[in-house]
């Protein structure tokens, strides 16, 4: 089954959970589209796990709606086309890694021709081939994420949402996640994304939603977001409170301190403006020193400091 490529992957309207007196998600309205990588970021708490679940249909939303590739959350057909690696999973760890693919195989209903081609392929691709043999209560904790991860694309989804995937995965082992999410989006596979490691979002997505409380804060390109913005720190003698008023029709002041004045920038070609308007007013400048906004600093911007990934 495919669906028109102007149709979001995923799309949420005011969708809404309560239990009991606690508000895990306030109103989540966001839209994903099809073959872009999503990052889904926000501190503990903000109701991340809890969204993901009620896109998949583990638990049914309070209020609101929402679609998965056309289809309204929750329907039983779209589940087939969609992969899932929760961030906490229990796998059957008396069965070895083939005979945990192929059990999921089973329970996808896949052909016997394909389920015999598709694990063997799978294993290679999350580097277990030489392991495939051993049971899952051998494994470690980056070996385990890995066979979540094969069984996670096993029905080779349209659409896979994956939390936290490289959660005790060594340097190597997020390379490799890394790899597969870009072979996933050539391939024009959406994948929906949960971290908290802000370097491996920052690396690997199209897209980021920040969300606090259940909301979405903001959504915007990764690139606009980490490439547009940046801070200068400006040293200069001469410095007023009239010129330093100013400088505000181009750029935000996050500190003053003496000779020294540190400003927030949306774009780099700013910078010559903020320079000859300097120079102009008697200011001596005797250094503009830029630097790239990180994810790590967009993300307490955006969402504060009261409570951690």
């Amino acid at each position: 089954m495919t669906i028109s490529s102007d149709i979001p992957a995923i799309e949420t309207q005011d969708l809404r959970k309560v239990f009991g007196d606690k508000v895990a998600v306030a109103g989540l309205t966001m839209s994903v589209e099809q073959g872009e990588v999503f990052g889904f970021l926000g501190p503990n708490g903000a109701g991340k796990t809890t969204a993901m679940k009620m896109l998949l249909g583990l638990t049914s939303p309070t209020a609101g709606s929402g679609s998965i590739l056309g289809s309204p959350i929750g329907e039983y057909r779209v589940r087939a086309r969609v992969g899932f690696l929760p961030e906490h999973f229990r796998f059957h760890d008396w069965l070895t890694a083939i005979e945990f693919l192929k059990l999921h195989a089973d329970l996808y209903q896949m052909p016997k021709t394909v389920t015999k081609r598709r694990v063997p392929e799978l294993l290679e691709m999350v580097g277990l081939t030489m392991h495939s043999s051993k049971k899952l209560k051998t494994y470690s904790k980056g070996m385990l994420q890995r066979i979540g991860l094969a069984q996670a694309l096993l029905n080779d989804p349209d659409l896979i949402l994956l939390d936290e995937p490289t959660s005790g995965l060594d340097p190597v082992g997020r390379r490799l996640v890394r790899d597969i999410i870009h072979e996933l989006c050539n391939q024009g596979t959406t994948v929906f994304l949960n971290s908290h490691l802000l370097s491996e979002v920052e690396i690997t997505c199209d897209r980021v939603a920040f969300i606090k409380h259940g909301e979405v804060l903001r959504i915007s390109h990764l690139d606009a977001l980490v490439d547009g913005e940046f801070t200068v720190e400006v040293r200069a003698r001469n410095l007023t409170p009239e010129i330093i008023s100013g400088l505000t029709q181009w750029s935000h002041i996050t500190r003053t301190d003496g000779e020294l004045l540190s400003l927030t920038l949306d774009y780099e070609d700013i910078l010559p403006l903020i320079n000859r308007y300097l120079v102009n007013n008697g200011v001596d400048v005797y250094a503009l020193k830029p630097e790239r906004v990180s994810l790590e600093d967009l993300f307490i911007q955006i969402v504060g400091t009261d409570g951690g990934l």
